[in-house]
């Protein structure tokens, strides 16, 4: 066997492939046959040339290196061993390919002559992640996740001395080539509106700002700043602006909402998007156009937006007064609120992300915050893992994690962290409803199937996370609503949880009451 065959040669051309690709931190869950790739990234960790970040439970190593790739927009590498270790990375690869964030899944295992026999932890790992690019080098990886598969043979572990030799660093793929128009100009003419999704970024608001277009813009496009509109879903279900609606221009993932679905999902009027189906939410008929970069062609026509900002304004005044200092809106406004400039949000799926969608105020351009989800797929696993690299991505102002109740049991195993890893300076607010409060506002919360939705919907589990908190070493502390803005101005090393208690019961009276408000002070 050649030094270039034995496990450590591949182990330290793995790495030095790493560091041409300029990768800065590595997630690693431990594991026998990965052993020697273990033994790489911790000498180039001692080395000051990767921070390595240790993870027992494999997919929230995932989400881990999902959340610090996410925010620090650069390739991030997660290394587990054989077997099972590598089916627990799908979720994170999952969501990963449908954000577009680059995770390469680096799994170790067996020689390919074991494969088909009973030899311990051996399956077929090759293309086990579905649509995700299998790559036979580190610099393959094109735009998105890729799945890494290394063929290590017995000796794992030899004494050697970790030197990594730098090659001139070799060059990435260009990104993937996209059917799409180079550039759209657009005359100022028709009734448009510009909608944001996640992950849209500067360009939707520029555009919005250049035309004089009402800007819809979810909390986690990136765009949701300047004169973004807030109560926008409730102007698309309740406003006559809505149906004077002739064009929409979409930047990013837009998935958060039904009446921003039903708008792309319209065939009446000319859509634009920026991007390809893959960030289209709904079937792209043949009045869905897609581009690479949209510009506005003519002079702003101040009239069309100022009667959306007016109902804006008349909608968000409805909504703050149907609000008692208690709700979950009240509790989203003021984590919004309490996020500082140069500071983290990032928000958990189901009602938390809903909820700030309908009272965040933009914030001002140029502060740079950074305000992020998981959106790809919009699950709730993983979210803390992912925060807390996003947390260790970033230099913050301030970092916040937002997330109910059952997002952070589902995710608890984030939170085991050994005592020398790396840990971030984060605040993670625990809204507590003790359920899934999110399907009383929908089909299922209807008085009908009241017999079976605690059960099989509301799920209430009646956990400690006072007690779960404390079992992970981790601060706890619960507040009441009205006390949490003065809580999050705490500057409080290392990674601490704000636990606020929310009686869930009225939340599909109060969602009525809302709508009929806005709809009173909207409707001619």
């Amino acid at each position: 066997m050649t030094d270039e065959q034995r496990a450590v040669g591949v182990a330290r051309r793995f790495v030095m492939q790493l560091l041409a690709c300029h990768v800065t931190d590595a997630v690693l869950s431990p594991g026998s046959r990965s052993g020697p790739l273990a033994l790489a990234l911790a000498a180039a960790d001692e080395q000051g040339l990767i921070r390595l970040h240790v993870r027992v439970d494999e997919r929230e190593a995932g989400f881990l290196a999902l959340g610090l790739a996410k925010a620090a927009r650069r390739l991030v590498p997660v290394v587990t061993t054989s077997g099972t270790a590598v089916a627990n990375l799908h979720p994170a690869m999952l969501e990963a390919r449908h954000a577009g964030v680059e995770v390469l899944a680096v799994t170790a295992d067996r020689p390919a002559r074991l494969r088909g026999t009973g030899a311990n932890q051996t399956t077929d790992q090759r293309e086990i992640f579905p649509g995700v690019p299998f790559i036979e080098r580190v610099n393959q990886i094109d735009g998105g996740p890729a799945h890494l598969n290394l063929e290590l043979d017995e000796p794992l572990v030899e004494p050697i001395d970790w030197d990594f030799e730098m090659d001139v660093p070799f060059d990435r793929l260009k990104e993937r080539s996209l059917s799409l128009s180079k550039g759209h100009h657009l005359p100022i003419g028709p009734r448009t509106v510009v909608v944001a999704g996640d992950d849209a970024k500067q360009p939707a608001r520029v555009l919005a700002r250049d035309a004089g277009w009402p800007l819809l813009a979810e909390p986690s496009s990136g765009s949701r700043n300047g004169e973004a509109l807030i109560a926008y879903r409730m102007l698309l279900q309740h406003s006559p602006l809505a149906e004077q609606i002739e064009r929409v221009v979409s930047f990013g993932h837009a998935t958060l909402s039904r009446p921003v679905t039903r708008l792309l999902g319209r065939t009446d009027i000319e859509i634009v998007h920026a991007g390809t189906q893959e960030t289209f939410p709904v079937p792209a008929g043949p009045n869905v156009r897609f581009a690479e970069v949209v510009e506005p062609a003519g002079e702003p026509e101040p009239a069309w937006l100022d009667e959306w900002k007016a109902a804006d304004a008349k909608a968000t005044a409805a909504i703050d007064a149907e609000l008692d200092g208690t709700t979950p809106y009240d509790v989203a406004r003021t984590i919004n609120a309490a996020v500082p400039p140069e500071g983290l949000l990032f928000i958990g799926s189901s009602s938390p992300i809903r909820d700030l969608d309908l009272v965040a105020r933009p914030y001002t351009v140029g502060e740079r915050r950074l305000v992020i989800a998981n959106r790809g797929l919009a699950g709730i696993d993983g979210v803390l893992s992912s925060a807390i690299g996003a947390a260790l991505a970033r230099t913050s102002s301030r970092s916040i994690a937002y997330v109910g109740d059952l997002t952070f049991l589902h995710g608890s195993n984030g939170l085991l962290i050994g005592p020398g890893e790396p840990r971030p300076d984060l605040t993670i607010v625990v809204v507590n409803d003790d359920g899934g409060s999110i399907f009383s506002t929908l089909e299922q919360g209807a008085p009908e199937y009241a017999a079976t939705f605690e059960r099989v919907y509301a799920t209430p589990t009646g956990a400690d996370i006072s007690a779960l908190c404390a079992a992970y070493g981790v601060s706890h502390r619960r507040v009441a609503p009205a006390d949490l803005a003065a809580a999050l101005e705490e500057d409080v090393p290392g990674i601490r949880v704000l636990e606020v208690p929310i009686d869930r019961s009225g939340r599909r009276d109060l969602t009525a009451r809302i709508g009929a408000a806005v709809r009173a002070v909207l409707q001619p």
